[in-house]
């Protein structure tokens, strides 16, 4: 159990890392990175997704994201079309053949994973991170937003 807040932060890194070589082991044999794995992971729900939620998904900035986007477009897998609500904003969604293969490889790795079916399947360890995740969330907002307010009352201050 962690007691303070680097051993939690390492567990948490621990978990991560080993979660993630286990899943591009199972990627390397459709030459998948994990980044563009959680592309099509969001894209796999069939509908039309923005650059900026694709970002948030993969964990990736904007640039390395477009160059994920040029290579999966290569393959066929996605398509890229200009929003017609918002003519400034990129939608993606699969292609049938971005289909069949997140298919496959949504395949391979849950059958990789199987002997942790009981842990995956635990609905208190799916709330426990989802409420640290929220908890983090909230107080990231809330120190961002205290530097914030702390920026504009020096600027204020300064101004007068």
């Amino acid at each position: 159990m962690a007691r303070r807040p680097q051993e939690l932060v390492y567990l948490l890194t621990r978990a991560e890392r080993l979660a993630e070589r286990r899943v591009q082991s199972v990627l390397e044999e459709f030459e998948c990175s994990v980044e563009a794995w959680r592309v099509l992971d969001l894209l796999s729900d069939g509908q039309d997704h923005t650059m900026t939620a694709l970002a948030g998904h993969a964990f990736l900035p904007a640039p390395s994201l477009t160059k994920l986007m040029d290579r999966l477009g290569d393959q066929n897998l996605v398509h890229r079309r200009i929003d017609p609500a918002d003519r400034r904003r990129v939608l993606a969604r699969l292609t049938p053949r971005g289909m069949q293969h997140w298919q496959s490889m949504a395949r391979e790795v849950r059958s990789d994973w199987r002997d942790l079916d009981h842990l995956l399947a635990s609905e208190e360890l799916q709330r426990l991170l989802a409420e640290l995740a929220e908890a983090l969330e909230g107080r990231c907002t809330t120190v961002a937003a205290r530097l914030r307010t702390g920026r504009t009352a020096k600027a204020v201050e300064r101004a007068h």
